[in-house]
C-alpha cells in the first residue's frame, strides 16, 4: 500500500463505497478489480466517475496488498480529507477579500507532503487558493491534510482536468502566469506579484511538462549560490510565496 493511501482514508467493499456516495462524500479515486464485469460495480463506477472520481482498474493483488478489512469485493475508494473548491469559488474568494488573486497551481505534485507543505505555505502567505490536476497528482488525503498542519481546513484546493486549459481561462480572468523554472528569464525579485497572479510549480521530478511551460507569461528563476542547483517543489513555492507577500506587503 502506498503511503497516502492509509486506513483512514480507505473505503472497503461495494456497500460502503456505495453509501459514502450516497452520503456526498468526497471520492479521490476508486480501484476497481480488472476484469469485473458485473452490473453493480458498472453501477458503482459509473457513479464514482460522475462525482469526479478518478477510476484506476487494477490486479486484485493490488486490492488484496491494499485492504485493511480483505474483504474488499473488488473495490477500494480513496476518500479526500476535505471537500474540492471551484476555481470560481478561489476568485470569488480573494475578491471577497478586495484582494488581487494570488493562486498556486500543482502541476502533477505526486508526493503528498510535498503537496501538503505546499498547502500550508500557500495558507500561511495569504493565497487564495490552491489548484491541483484531476490526475497524476496526489489528492487531498489524510497524510495531504496532516501535512498541511490544517491548513486544508482553510485554504480552498480546486481539482482541475487540463491545466493548460485553466491556465488559459485565468488569464481571461487577467491572471500573469508565473512558471517556477531553473533557467527561468526572469528573476524571483524581477517577477511583478502585485497583480493578479498565478504561480506554477512543476513536479518533483521533472518539473512543469511542457504544454504547462508554454502555458507561462513568465518563467522564474530563484537564485542559487550553492552547489545544488534547485530546491524541493514545496520549498521553491514557499520561496515564491513569501516574495509575492513582501511585494504586496
Amino acid at each position: 500500500m502506498r503511503e497516502y493511501e492509509t486506513p483512514e482514508n480507505l473505503i472497503e467493499g461495494r456497500n460502503a463505497v456505495m453509501e459514502a456516495l450516497r452520503a456526498g462524500t468526497v471520492i479521490d479515486k476508486l480501484y476497481v478489480a480488472r476484469g469485473g464485469t458485473d452490473r453493480t460495480l458498472a453501477r458503482l463506477t459509473a457513479q464514482a466517475r460522475q462525482a469526479g472520481a478518478v477510476i484506476s482498474e487494477c490486479d486484485r493483488r493490488k486490492l488484496d496488498a491494499m485492504s485493511e478489512t480483505h474483504s474488499h469485493q473488488g473495490v477500494i475508494a480513496v476518500a479526500a480529507a476535505q471537500a474540492y473548491a471551484t476555481v470560481a469559488d478561489i476568485l470569488r474568494a480573494a475578491a471577497e477579500r478586495e484582494e488581487p488573486p494570488l493562486l498556486v497551481v500543482c502541476d502533477e505534485i505526486s508526493d503528498p507532503h510535498n503537496l501538503g507543505a505546499i498547502i500550508r505555505s500557500a495558507e500561511c502567505a495569504g493565497a487564495h487558493g490552491v489548484i491541483i490536476p484531476r490526475r497524476r497528482s496526489a489528492g487531498l488525503t489524510a497524510v495531504v491534510a496532516k501535512t498541511s498542519a490544517g491548513a486544508v481546513s482553510y485554504l480552498p484546493v480546486a481539482r482541475v482536468a487540463n491545466i493548460p486549459a485553466l491556465l488559459r481561462d485565468l488569464q481571461k480572468e487577467g491572471l500573469w502566469i508565473f512558471g517556477a523554472a531553473a533557467e527561468g528569464d526572469k528573476s524571483l525579485h524581477e517577477a511583478d506579484f502585485r497583480s493578479p497572479a498565478a504561480i506554477v510549480i512543476g513536479s518533483e521530478g521533472s518539473g512543469m511538462s511542457r504544454l504547462v511551460r508554454e502555458g507561462c507569461d513568465f518563467l522564474v528563476s530563484i537564485p542559487m549560490k550553492g552547489r545544488v542547483s534547485s530546491l524541493n517543489a514545496s520549498a521553491a513555492a514557499a520561496v515564491l510565496l513569501y516574495e509575492a507577500l513582501r511585494q504586496r506587503g
